[in-house]
């Protein structure tokens, strides 16, 4: 058997196929961990959840001996837990991706994709701010909460890779917000729109509920107490814990508004706000939703409303809604809120928007709030109105209407009755309420043409 000459396959002669080059391999940077103080800052914290968690009753039963040594254990015990994540916890970006490690015995890796992040945000609660330590959060499309906070790093650090995750996300410069600086988040740029002043913040929160009914429960326990003739520790301590409870939501909105500036840089807003924990956040003009507004019963005697957002991207099961962009406007008169809502949805006039009240037949379901019901086409928008005792209005972009419902229960069909809902991405939207049902048929008909009309010309 003949065949053509042998092929040289020695070590000095190259093969006859072409061989491709091996991959260089890929550089990946180490992990970083957090910031050495992070352990103190969580056992800190740890150690005030715990003190909060036994009850005075607990003090009452144990004596303040066994009490101190039970808080002392506890809090030794979270810290070294503190200590044993803060070990075990690192970061570092790969390629388009943040990966977050952590966990001891049950291992965990959160990798997430750079190209779904919305935001990036530097907060500096009361602790990081004296500790000169701040908390990288990060706002992911689609997530259930905020993504992956590394709490903490120092200040420049979470502002350098803030940075980094910006460019890798492909957001252009200008669309971040202003860096931190060592002193805290720096007061937004842009056009100034509107500075709320701390003092109309206090008595905004003083003409709520809560406060008018506090010298009520106050005056209902002294009675009690002299009836009883008990002036333990124990039952004023007790007192006083479940009165703070009742202060809570008001004392609560004013620490998170103090010094609420709101700026507008192009198309963004740029809101500050905040005392024991400042942030910074960016809300770009393209992601609102709808436009809420608000007047509580007791602000109506000085004329004042509140404003808020509904901004797609930021989900709505957020457990901490100060997490959310949602603040427009904590406290203000109506000037200052049609300038506000101007600058977010144009041509719009909060006073000047057409509202019909339901037919009369709608008595027999709402028999007060019937003439405060509405809802109207504007020129932009579709808008709603409800609420007796806080009227409450709610702005829709027809542009940003995802679909379009009519809802009909069992009470409206003998009525002739029927409820319109427009959809947005943020899950909000607005709900026309117990509208004659030829007419709600039509009212759904002409939201889904202007709402295609919209999305086409935008």
């Amino acid at each position: 058997m003949t065949g053509g000459p042998a092929e040289e396959t020695g070590p000095d002669v190259p093969p006859p196929w072409p061989v491709p080059a091996a991959p260089a391999p890929e550089h990946v940077e180490p992990r970083h961990r957090l910031h050495p103080l992070s352990p103190a800052l969580h056992g800190a914290k740890s150690l005030v959840v715990v003190i909060a968690g036994l009850s005075w009753s607990t003090l009452s039963r144990v004596g303040f001996g066994t009490f101190a040594a039970m808080v002392a254990v506890l809090a030794l015990g979270a810290t070294v837990l503190s200590v044993v994540s803060w070990y075990n916890t690192g970061y570092h970006v790969v390629g388009r991706e943040l990966r977050v490690y952590e966990g001891l015995v049950w291992r965990r890796t959160r990798a997430i994709p750079l190209e779904r992040l919305q935001a990036v945000e530097v907060v500096r609660p009361l602790l990081a701010q004296l500790t000169g330590l701040a908390e990288l959060r990060l706002e992911v499309v689609g997530g259930g909460k905020t993504e992956a906070p590394l709490a903490f790093l120092s200040v420049a650090d979470a502002s350098a890779l803030r940075t980094r995750l910006l460019d890798l996300a492909g957001h252009v410069p200008h669309a971040v917000a202003p860096e931190t600086t060592a002193e805290g988040p720096p007061a937004p740029v842009g056009r100034p729109l509107h500075t709320v002043t701390n003092r109309d913040l206090l008595v905004s929160q003083l003409l709520t509920p809560q406060a008018f009914m506090l010298p009520v429960g106050v005056a209902f326990v002294v009675a009690q107490f002299l009836s009883e003739g008990s002036w333990s520790f124990i039952a004023v301590a007790s007192t006083v814990t479940a009165m703070a409870g009742v202060l809570l939501q008001p004392v609560r909105r004013v620490l998170d508004d103090w010094n609420f500036r709101l700026d507008r840089d192009g198309d963004r807003l740029r809101i500050r706000n905040g005392l024991l924990e400042t942030r910074a956040q960016t809300v770009p003009l393209n992601r609102v939703q709808a436009v809420g507004v608000t007047w509580p019963l007791l602000w109506r005697t000085k004329g004042w409303l509140r404003l808020r957002l509904e901004v797609a991207g930021y989900s709505a099961a957020e457990p901490d809604d100060r997490n959310r962009p949602d603040r427009l406007l904590p406290v203000g008169d109506l000037a200052t809120g049609e300038m506000i809502t101007a600058e977010v949805l144009p041509g719009v006039v909060v006073s000047a928007l057409p509202l019909t009240a339901p037919p009369p037949q709608a008595r027999w379901l709402r028999p007060l709030s019937r003439r405060v019901l509405g809802a109207g086409l504007a020129e932009r928008v579709f808008v709603v109105r409800s609420g007796l005792v806080t009227r409450q209005l709610t702005i829709v972009p027809y542009a940003r209407i995802q679909s379009v419902r009519v809802v009909q229960g069992p009470w409206q069909r003998r009525l002739g009755l029927a409820t319109v809902h427009a959809d947005t991405a943020g899950g909000a939207g607005a709900a026309a309420l117990h509208r004659d049902l030829a007419e709600a048929w039509a009212l759904a008909a002409e939201l889904t043409a202007r709402a295609r009309a919209a999305r086409l010309s935008g």
